[in-house]
């Protein structure tokens, strides 16, 4: 029994080690969701969650530093609104099998911007040096 409850201890020991604080995230199985995923993240202030849906590059990084900024830069209230914002998609554009274009809003701003995914690989990830030019 003392061997049982040892290998026991060990195991939940082991499988504690090896679970990861770090968050996974499920890539997106289409543009579509990888806009939403995106816009929700950053809408909750979910940075991280932001840059895996997007292109990792230096020019998309610092762009979604400066969108991090601003949105750090609002008080305890406007972030709370930009929580509970809901994304209005208007239009979804598909100009070819490896880029979608998503014409959004939000229950806060109604004015419409547009949101650039892009295929890379087998990854839909949002492309923001694109979206900003």
């Amino acid at each position: 029994m003392k061997l049982f409850t040892l290998l026991m201890s060990w195991l939940v020991l082991g499988v504690y080690a090896c679970s990861s604080p770090a968050k996974k995230y499920l890539p997106a199985e289409n543009g579509l969701d990888a806009g939403r995923e995106f816009i929700d993240a950053c809408l909750k202030g979910d940075f991280a969650k932001a840059s895996f849906y997007m292109v990792a590059d230096e020019k998309n990084k610092a762009l979604l530093i400066q969108v991090e900024a601003n949105y750090r830069e609002k008080d305890k209230e406007g972030r709370q609104e930009l929580r509970l914002a809901s994304i209005n998609i208007k239009e979804v554009a598909e100009p070819n099998d490896s880029s979608v274009i998503i014409y959004h809003s939000t229950s806060l701003d109604t004015s419409t911007q547009q949101t650039i995914i892009l295929k890379k690989g087998s990854l839909w990830q949002v492309d923001l040096k694109q979206t900003n030019q």
